[in-house]
């Protein structure tokens, strides 16, 4: 069998994301190590910082009964000239997968069609499958059949709007955006989903808009790493599309509000909000974890 490797969620049929979603229920209610992952090894490639990813990896490898390998990139070749194919064609001969935590889509792209094992797409510019994938087990524990539910997404057309934007093309989730005009998800992400499911996903002209009866309330950070250039020029644009308590007043009652973290209190998220009875921020991150161990399985063979 060929390998597999998870750059997007469009690398996803909707069988295989119900298949993630109960394996990762499964695997966070044995609650104890287990070992089908026992002598695999996974090597971490880490561009960007991370407190998340590396720590649900890390002890994702360890709990399956495997090794994870942290590796910064200044440390690597790389840093010195090497090619990622050539990286990639290397480490392919010492581990069973690679995730990679990188600023350009392309590299990952690139490290994926070179290596002969699996690759995780930790987190790009373009794309976090792995984040969006944790979500949905969030939104399944929380309320049961998430494929039947309102999504509305406040904020900035990053890469997090983008894999929400393919998973909803993937499965046919209804999903609301609210962006500022200057800061729109790329053209060839939304068009494609918008061609796999075309009456999932609804341009809104404003934030109430786009709440309004939504089942689960979703927003991100507004300037992200590598952008802190452009920071007050982004605060300026994205003047309210803040999550507060009077934005969540034309939610569904029972809305639950996530982040995926980290947040920026007080810009694109209220702390009132953060910590209130409606968040499940930290139940969100706590599913990296789960998450993550189930990817681990369906990958490695």
């Amino acid at each position: 069998m060929s390998k597999r490797d998870l750059i997007s969620i469009f690398d996803l049929r909707k069988a295989e994301i119900d298949g993630l979603i109960k394996e990762a229920v499964k695997l966070k209610k044995e609650k104890k190590r287990t070992p089908p992952l026992k002598g695999k090894t996974l090597a971490m490639i880490f561009e960007k910082s991370s407190t998340r990813t590396r720590i649900s990896f890390e002890v994702g490898m360890y709990q399956l009964g495997g090794t994870a390998l942290f590796l910064n990139s200044n440390d690597l070749q790389l840093s010195r000239g090497e090619t990622i194919r050539d990286t990639a064609r290397t480490i392919s001969r010492y581990v069973d997968a690679v995730m990679l935590r990188t600023f350009a889509h392309d590299n990952v792209v690139q490290l994926a069609d070179a290596a002969s094992v699996p690759v995780i797409n930790g987190l790009s510019d373009l794309s976090h499958p792995c984040q969006i994938l944790s979500d949905l087990l969030t939104v399944y524990e929380k309320k049961g059949d998430y494929k039947k539910l309102t999504y509305a997404y406040i904020g900035d057309g990053n890469n997090v709007l983008n894999s929400w934007l393919e998973a909803a093309g993937v499965l046919g989730i209804k999903l609301n955006i609210a962006t500022p005009e200057s800061h729109k998800p790329p053209q060839a992400v939304l068009k494609k989903a918008m061609a796999m499911s075309p009456e999932s996903i609804t341009l809104c002209h404003t934030p109430v808009d786009a709440v309004r009866n939504a089942d689960v309330v979703y927003t991100d950070v507004w300037v992200s790493m590598g952008q802190e250039n452009v920071r007050m020029e982004k605060l300026k644009a994205f003047a309210g599309f803040q999550i507060n308590g009077a934005l969540l007043q034309h939610a569904g009652s029972d809305a639950i509000v996530m982040h995926c973290l980290p947040a920026h209190r007080g810009e694109e998220i209220t702390s009132e909000v953060l910590d209130g009875r409606q968040s499940v921020v930290f139940d969100q991150a706590e599913n990296r974890l789960h998450m993550q161990k189930a990817i681990l399985k369906f990958l490695i063979k």
